[in-house]
């Protein structure tokens, strides 16, 4: 079985072979850069709005370009605001080559002021973590989770959440897809 995520990110790539080999056997991920159509640091529901389109534009490359994948994974790193609070998260979309859809979120994770207010001025928050750590590549490994966790919690652990929960449409058809 094929599947495309929308970016070349090997953290986004692994999880989505991951979260897939527990429910599908021979299970390929392909990553191809796709734009979201959101800005660079989404917020709130331009997160799944950039995760959506993630997945449409990878739906109609596999049928232009006939690549033959079962399912188009949309990935999407934002920030929310709940509780009179900013939140990280992982918007995930996954549409099947019949066109049916399913979200899920990775867990979320409270933002410190200075990052909310970086983001709120269009700084990636992948950015603002490569300022504090000095590495420019933390949003390729455990992310600013695995920063703030000392590495209990990696970028991957959300992702894998993330995308096993937009799967369920997929899992339990009977419920979601009732014809």
């Amino acid at each position: 079985m094929k599947i495309l995520v929308g970016s070349k990110n090997p953290v986004k790539i692994d999880a989505a072979k991951e979260a897939f080999s527990q429910y599908f056997s021979d299970v390929e991920v392909e990553g191809i850069d796709v734009d979201s159509s959101v800005p660079e640091q989404p917020l709130d529901e331009e997160t799944f709005e950039g995760s959506e389109y993630r997945a449409s534009i990878l739906k109609k490359l596999n049928e232009k370009a006939k690549i033959g994948a079962s399912f188009f994974v949309g990935i999407e790193g934002g920030a929310i605001n709940i509780y009179s609070k900013w939140f990280a998260f992982g918007a995930v979309c996954i549409i099947d080559q019949t066109g049916k859809i399913g979200f899920g979120t990775s867990p979320m994770f409270e933002l410190w002021q200075e990052a909310v207010e970086d983001i709120l001025n269009g700084v990636e928050l992948g950015d603002v973590m490569a300022k504090i750590t000095g590495d420019s590549d933390v949003k390729r490994k455990g992310g600013a989770v695995g920063f703030l966790t000392k590495g209990v919690v990696e970028r991957k652990d959300l992702y894998l959440s993330g995308i096993k929960l937009a799967l369920i449409p997929f899992i339990k058809e009977d419920l979601y897809f009732k014809k």
